[in-house]
């Protein structure tokens, strides 16, 4: 359970934004999202090794 300490007086936008933000840090939506449709682990493997391969190629392009 997230909790947001609330001063005295403080603006109910500050301690909204504060709970955003730890909602956000948690990492919760980014799971849910990600168990909603599940991916085999090849699938995966095959994603992360694409974006590799791109990234490394835009970094050659750089360097030249």
């Amino acid at each position: 359970m997230i909790i947001v300490p609330i001063k005295e007086g403080e603006n109910i936008e500050r301690a909204l934004k504060k709970f955003k933000r730890k909602f956000e840090k948690t990492g919760a939506i980014r799971e849910m999202r990600a168990r909603k449709n599940f991916e085999k682990p090849s699938v995966l493997k095959r994603i992360a090794h694409e974006k590799a391969v791109y990234v490394q190629h835009l970094r050659l392009e750089e360097e030249q």
